[in-house]
């Protein structure tokens, strides 16, 4: 979530849903406890706007040393002996009584020890136990930027949802006694030096311009080479910057992300190079912008082309230095980032305009990937709505089938939205099948227009008489080899124009125009 976005207290559904799906993609992945935990609380930082964030386990058999991962504190610091922050802190109320604590403001408190803790006092704590067996063995601490007490609670529950997957991660590291650090490493170089031509992670398509996308991932990967992932709204191109960053060997460093075009342009230098307190009205304390965030990791700026000119050579700088300085600041800052920019503008034409600057194009263009656009690969269409329909199935918790039926409506769609449209029409036909099936009539009363694409039509190849037809699947077929007259349509099906005239009325059937 962008910062302006996280300006608002709301927490919507969609915001809920987005996160914790994240949350769960990276605890599917193969990748060290502490990558894992800062990576979720990153994601949590992006999505709520948490200003402090702290995974905590204490020393114990399994974790002799104990464990500790922050975010927005210092990393480096180490947190208070175990029996002195146990007694004297909110983190230790937590671990003790082995419930959550919310409070609306940490200073107001009984209990607050100013000496004892490292979080802000003017803002709202929220404490949740990570339990195994029912016993707390560590907590996940979160100080929300926006403390309106109306929605602490739902951020509770959300901190409840992730302490709960956080403790499954920790079940399995203490139940061996020793972390898993050297088995999940040598897995992802096993897995990097793969060379096949499966798919990575998250991304389904076995066509040849996919294979050709996939391919290039795993080339570009090695290097620290700027790359520009291109392609319309809605292909994917945040999913081939993570394939690319977790395929690298910079996979356990940070993996940041913004889009260019979700930040008012006074705000956009902020955001991304940090900010010294006073610098603007507003600015109460410093700030690290995302390219510190990133360093050591990877930086994905999304919708590079609608950046200002006046950025556009403030960027130019960090990408041939390495070097900023924060806004209001004097200091010059050096951090080692690399940058996968995305685009869906003609950035070609937009240098040939005046609009972009010419340098910056080839800096960002070193390496360019191009995604096709869904219509283009129509026939990753079955395999993508069944990995789409698996994950909307976690959501809602109870098993999602589609039928043969849906899914050829769906390849005949032209999808100017790409995936993200294919994902929203079936979403939609989920939330209205009452059983968990979604057919044909669904997809149709969620929006979706039964039509034939000309280019890709197979109607003129179907056998009426196959009895995999259903009758409106008939008819529609029918009617395309009869040019969308009724009347030739009715010869073809040994009807009367008057039948299949009441069929297309009763089947909903949209008629063509020829």
């Amino acid at each position: 979530m962008s910062s302006s976005e996280a300006s608002t207290p709301e927490i919507r559904l969609e915001t809920a849903l987005d996160a914790l799906y994240s949350v769960s993609r990276v605890m599917s992945r193969s990748l060290a406890f502490d990558q894992t935990v800062a990576t979720v609380l990153r994601v949590l930082a992006e999505h709520y706007g948490m200003s402090r964030a702290l995974v905590y386990l204490p020393a114990t058999p399994g974790l002799p040393h104990g464990f500790h991962v922050v975010h927005g504190m210092d990393a480096c610091s180490p947190l208070p002996d175990a029996d002195g922050y146990a007694k004297h802190s909110m983190v230790g109320r937590v671990l003790q009584g082995n419930r959550s604590i919310v409070i609306e403001r940490l200073m107001d408190d009984p209990h607050y020890v100013h000496q004892s803790e490292i979080f802000l006092s003017d803002a709202a704590f929220i404490g949740v136990p990570i339990q195994c067996d029912h016993r707390s063995v560590g907590l996940l601490a979160l100080q929300p930027q926006h403390s309106n007490p109306m929605h602490l609670a739902d951020y509770a529950r959300i901190g409840t949802i992730v302490a709960n997957l956080i403790a499954q991660k920790v079940s399995g590291i203490t139940s061996t006694g020793t972390p898993q650090r050297a088995m999940v490493e040598k897995t992802e170089r096993s897995y990097r030096s793969n060379s096949d031509e499966s798919a990575p992670p998250f991304i389904v398509g076995h066509t040849p311009k996919m294979q050709r996308v996939f391919q290039q991932i795993r080339q570009v990967a090695k290097w620290k080479t700027t790359v520009l992932v291109r392609g319309e709204t809605g292909t994917g191109k945040e999913l081939i910057a993570e394939s690319i960053h977790y395929q690298s060997p910079r996979a356990a460093g940070p993996f940041i992300k913004l889009n260019c075009a979700a930040l008012p342009k006074n705000l956009l230098e902020s955001d991304l190079f940090g900010h010294e307190k006073g610098a603007f009205t507003g600015a109460l304390a410093q700030r690290k912008g995302r390219f510190e965030m990133a360093d050591g990791g990877t930086l994905f700026l999304d919708e590079i082309g609608e950046i200002s000119p006046a950025f556009q050579a403030k960027l130019l700088r960090v990408l041939q230095e390495g070097e900023f300085e924060r806004v209001g600041g004097t200091r010059t800052l050096k951090v080692d980032v690399r940058v996968i920019a995305a685009t869906n503008v003609d950035l070609e034409l937009e240098v040939e305009s005046g609009r972009f600057r010419e340098d910056l194009y080839y800096r960002l263009n070193v390496m360019s990937i191009q995604l096709p656009p869904l219509r283009e690969r129509s026939e990753d269409i079955p395999e993508i709505a069944r990995y789409l329909l698996n994950k909307i199935a976690a959501v809602q918790g109870r098993p999602l089938q589609i039928t043969d039926s849906a899914l050829r409506i769906l390849l005949h769609q032209e999808w100017p939205g790409n995936v993200r449209e294919l994902e929203n029409c079936i979403e939609r036909a989920a939330v209205m099948s009452e059983d968990g099936r979604i057919d044909r009539d669904l997809m149709v009363l969620g929006g979706i227009e039964e039509r034939v694409t000309p280019q890709r039509s197979s109607h003129n190849s179907v056998d009426l008489d196959d009895p995999e037809l259903d009758e409106r699947e008939r008819v529609i077929a029918a009617l395309e080899q009869a040019g969308w007259v009724q009347a030739k349509a009715a010869r073809l099906l040994n009807m009367t124009p008057r039948q299949i005239a009441y069929r297309v009325q009763t089947l909903n059937i949209k008629m063509r125009q020829i």
